[in-house]
Formats: structure tokens, sequence, C-alpha cells
């Protein structure tokens, strides 16, 4: 069986703006995708067109094999944005009922643990709904429908820390279930804590899509050294020292053990070492893609 979902060389042009560039990517049953970049990079746009509500310019997404906004896709495919618009007038349920009816599936008996979960009141008007309330029905309306794919753009968008945590549960028990999910977030921690990989975009192009793991090594490792140790700038490794008062801040790539045999002859009082977090991964690989060209 192939990817759940995949972009093929998608390409999106508004007028003379190129808004998706020749964009591929794939995503796995029980796989959870981080999707990463700017305002304005062009995210939104592909989950559009992942949920056929754009026609893409060339190139082609599909879920299970078949076309974006084809039947078979949509009934497959649940989607939550970070701005949801609902019918004012319905109560919470009746919201609920209406998304699952139109998406034509929904299990019932996990909706209710949904709403339990989310500690949202079904009862009330939409009207009367805070923002972080009415992003709850529309995650609860998504999950229950256990769609072989969901695609979240800034799903947990006015969430207090407390429902991000429900929200990171019911993440994990659709993966456990084979779902897909494509999750487009501003929140690193929210990624770092869910997605093995994550797809950079910067203005419509791929900047990386990778394991996290593999990012962090391009990165490296911080050590922050405590003690008299000398000159390793030109340790096997190293890529930066940052003096501090009393020892130093060095960063490496690849292996430690240069270092780490250069330290043994050093005198140390104390080293702690840090690996990158996702932010600093998409900032590197950000100003990596920002930063002209050398000129000739």
């Amino acid at each position: 069986m192939g990817s759940a979902l995949e972009a093929r060389e998608l390409t999106k042009r508004f007028s003379d703006t190129l808004a998706v560039n020749n964009l591929n990517l794939t995503v796995d049953a029980g796989e959870v995708v981080g999707f990463l970049g700017p305002n304005g990079a062009g995210k939104s746009t592909t989950l559009r067109m992942l949920l056929g509500l754009l026609r893409p310019s060339s190139g082609e997404a599909l879920i299970l094999g078949h076309p974006a906004g084809s039947t078979f896709a949509r009934e497959h495919t649940a989607y939550v944005s970070g701005d949801v618009a609902l019918w004012p007038q319905l109560s919470g349920s009746e919201a609920i009922a209406l998304l699952g009816a139109l998406h034509r599936s929904s299990d019932d008996s996990y909706r209710d643990t949904l709403i339990e979960r989310f500690e949202l009141d079904p009862g009330k008007r939409i009207r009367a709904y805070s923002k972080g309330n009415r992003q709850k029905v529309a995650l609860v309306a998504a999950f229950a429908t256990r769609a072989d794919v969901l695609l979240l753009d800034e799903p947990t968008s006015g969430l207090d820390p407390l429902m991000e945590r429900a929200f990171r549960e019911c993440i994990l028990e659709a993966q456990q279930r084979g779902q897909a999910i494509l999750l487009s977030s501003h929140m690193i921690d929210e990624v770092e804590h869910l997605c093995a990989r994550v797809a950079m975009i910067r203005a419509g192009l791929l900047v990386s899509i990778a394991d996290v793991e593999v990012l962090r090594q391009h990165i490296g490792t911080e050590y922050e050294i405590t003690g008299d140790i000398g000159d390793v700038k030109g340790v096997q490794g190293v890529t930066s020292v940052t003096p501090l008062p009393d020892g130093a801040r060095v960063q490496i790539s690849g292996s430690p053990d240069a270092l780490l045999r250069f330290l043994a002859t050093s005198h140390v009082t104390s080293l702690h070492s840090r690996q990158a977090s996702l932010e600093e991964i998409f900032l590197s690989f950000y100003d990596e893609a920002t930063s002209p060209s050398p000129t000739t």
C-alpha cells in the first residue's frame, strides 16, 4: 500500500505569486509529520490543495491514492483550521452532529469521550463559545470521524495548556490506530513532542524534510564547560566557541569523541550537554535558506 497522503510536484500560482513551488511530501499510515514555516510560507495553501479546495497549477495531491477533493478522498479526510467558523445559532452538540453527518462517518461513543476529555459543554450555542471552545467543537468532530487522514492547521489555537495535553493524547491515539496526520503548527514544543519527521517550508519551497533526530545532528550538540580547558577551537568537530567567565560554551557537529579526549587532559570541573531544540533547528535552516548567495 502506498502513502496515505502524497503531494507530487504540487505547485500553486496566484497571478504573479508562486505560493507553492514543486512540493513533494508523503505521510504514511500511523505517522505524524510536522509542517513548519513562517506566515506566508505556503502551508495553508498546501493544505487547501490537499483538501481539494484549491486546484493545483500543476502536480497532484492524493489521499489513499485518490485525487484530493474526490468523493473518496473527502470521506477519508478530516480537517481542523486554526480559525474555526461555525453556525452561531446551533448548539455545540448540533454542530458536532452536523459535521459528522457531512463527513458521513462519526463514532458516537468516541465523540462522547472526546466531549468529556475536552471539557466541552455541548448544550451551549456556538455564539456563546469562546475561540477555544469553538476549537474544541472542531477537534471533537474531526477526531470522532476516525478519518484515515487528519489535516490540522494550527489546531490548538486558543486552547489552554490542559486542553493542549488532551489534544496530544488524541493525536497519539490516532497514530496508534494507523491514521496519517499532517500537523501545521507555530507551537514548536507541540511538534517536537508529537512528530518524528518535520517538513520545513519557506516561500513555497521545502527547505528540508527529515527525522527530528537527523535535523538535530545537523545543528549538533552544545556543551557548557566549566574549568581551565585551554584552546578547543582546533578540536575536530568543534564549530563554535563562546567564552564564559568560568569556562566556555562549545558547539560541535558529529561525534563528541575528539572533544571528550581533549577535555580529559584539561582541568574540567563541570560539563553539561544540550541538544538543539526544534525551534533552533528551524531557525538555522531558515537562516541558511534566506542567506544571500555569494557573489563572484
